[in-house]
């Protein structure tokens, strides 16, 4: 069998007009043997980043039981490559506050977000994290973790089912999926702190 070694050319600038001139050298590179795979690295790192989502827990009730739930044999978080939940928050992409966050404990929930490395993100799952829930006019409850955290998803219920965790889930992982990695402006950064 011989083996054929095709012949690359370099791209002067002129050249590099648009994508059908790229398509059309990948066409005379597989014609002579070779395979070439064209993609924006921003889709594959964020293909990557989505399906690697570690959890970092705040379960203070209820919806806590429901999220241990999701990682047990029946409904198997690790298929959406989310099973890795972390202890610490250096270690976490994201945080899932699940059940009812009192005044006395938002310090924490704040200062734990601030030791989450960039990006992060804040899934509110439960009427409790989402509006203070049935404890609504207590004294003691935050209705809603959104006045001192910003959140990106909601996942509504009382508390919510399995499912509805990972329908949550799958709408942050379709978030992500379409961040800008590499230039531009990221979703999460304003115009003016851009760099180019």
């Amino acid at each position: 069998m011989e083996i054929k070694k095709p012949k690359i050319k370099s791209i002067p600038y002129d050249e590099f007009i648009d994508n059908e001139s790229l398509e059309k050298m990948v066409a005379e590179l597989n014609q002579g043997g070779a395979n070439v795979f064209l993609g924006v690295l921003d889709d594959v790192i964020n293909w990557g980043r989505s399906n690697s989502l570690w959890p970092l827990t705040f379960a203070t009730s209820c919806c806590g039981i429901e999220f241990m739930a999701l990682g047990a044999a029946r409904y198997d978080m690790a298929r959406f490559g989310f099973e890795v939940a972390r202890a610490s928050p250096r270690q976490a992409d994201m945080i899932m506050v699940c059940g009812t966050i009192t005044n006395k404990m938002a310090p924490v929930l704040k200062r734990l977000y601030d030791q989450m490395a960039d990006p992060k993100y804040v899934v509110a799952v439960g009427g409790c994290a989402i509006s203070g829930g049935p404890f609504k006019k207590s004294y003691h409850v935050v209705n809603g973790i959104n006045k001192f955290l910003p959140v990106d998803v909601y996942i509504p219920g009382c508390p919510p089912r399995p499912e509805t965790f990972f329908y949550g889930m799958m709408q942050l992982q379709r978030k992500v999926k379409v961040e800008k990695f590499f230039g531009g402006v990221n979703k999460k950064q304003k115009k003016h702190e851009s760099t180019d």
